[in-house]
């Protein structure tokens, strides 16, 4: 079978198409017929060698398809079935293995590109507003990036939620899909200054949260726009790491919250998973949430479509077709 895999680390060029085995489902796992497979921030970081992991490396943890094939010990799925997860092992590939406790049954309301698309940005987005930072009726959030994967279904999130919502997003265009996902108002940050704009948005006060995906180049300024014992949830960091921080900054703005999430203690057990996953699809069904496919690229394109993430000039998501 076709797999994108990196033997060095590097720019998009590493990206190989490599001929390989195909992988036997161990227990608890299944085989997937990939269909789409989702392109994420964390396999940029993969390829660059910021988050170290053994060479060569099989790229790809999110995707959809069909059951192929069934491990040991394995219940509840057969061949044919329609499934999704953001768990997977070489999801960039046309067959890649999934944890089956974590994998979800495609409801037959959903296509396929649609439940490859908001498998990982959608369950971040569900436990950034209902578990980091559970937010109530009346409160206030600002969220960065808000046209793109998460920023765009957290924005619909935390509407249903009953929040206030300030976003920010880098152009014109993008405002308009921050606007549509129901934001009260947008900032244009490459010519507006979001810290006073936030701060004249929450009456001088500061917002109860700040979702930050972006990291290096918002951090500080996202300290700025919290209220007292407001929190920082910085999930990302699209723009790069963030420098160490003193943690006595924290006390000095109002003895504020700052923590740094990931998926993977958010879907700690099949019932946290089944919980996130089965909101994303009702939403969807109910159309409460609506999910963007920015671009699709064929397997061997896997270079353009991280180039294309990389550049923060999507709009959506973006999918690899194997």
């Amino acid at each position: 079978m076709r797999a994108i895999r990196i033997h060095q680390n590097g720019g998009p060029e590493v990206l190989q198409l490599d001929e390989v085995a195909q992988p036997a489902p161990g227990p608890g796992q299944i085989r997937v017929k990939m269909e789409a497979s989702g392109i994420n921030f964390v396999e940029i970081y993969q390829r660059e060698g910021l988050y170290q992991l053994p060479l060569p490396l099989a790229l790809g943890g999110e995707g959809a398809g069909t059951v192929d094939a069934v491990g040991p010990g394995v219940t509840g799925f057969t061949p044919g079935d329609r499934v999704a997860s953001a768990s997977m092992v070489g999801a960039y590939a046309e067959y890649a293995l999934a944890p089956a406790h974590l994998t979800a049954r495609i409801p037959a309301e959903l296509d396929t590109q649609r439940a490859a698309a908001v498998m990982l940005q959608g369950m971040t987005a569900h436990y950034l507003a209902l578990s980091t930072f559970p937010l109530q009726a009346g409160q206030s959030a600002l969220i960065h990036a808000a046209a793109g994967g998460v920023g765009a279904l957290l924005v619909q999130i935390a509407k249903m939620r009953g929040a206030r919502v300030i976003a920010t997003v880098g152009t014109d265009e993008k405002a308009e899909i921050a606007r549509a996902s129901g934001a009260d108002e947008v900032v244009i940050y490459t010519r507006e200054d979001f810290v006073a704009r936030t701060r004249a948005f929450s009456g001088g006060k500061g917002v109860d949260v700040v979702y930050d995906s972006v990291g290096a180049s918002t951090f500080d300024g996202s300290l700025n726009c919290l209220r007292p014992r407001g929190m920082l949830v910085l999930y990302g960091q699209s723009s790069g790491p963030v420098a160490p921080v003193n943690p006595q900054i924290l006390n000095a703005k109002g003895a504020l919250f700052l923590t740094r999430p990931t998926l993977v203690h958010y879907i700690a057990n099949r019932e946290e998973f089944q919980w996130r996953t089965g909101d994303l699809f009702q939403w969807i069904a109910e159309g409460k949430l609506t999910v963007r496919v920015d671009s699709t690229y064929p397997l061997e394109q896997a270079a353009a479509a991280q180039t294309a993430l990389a550049a923060r000039s999507t709009k959506g998501k973006v999918l690899l077709l194997p």
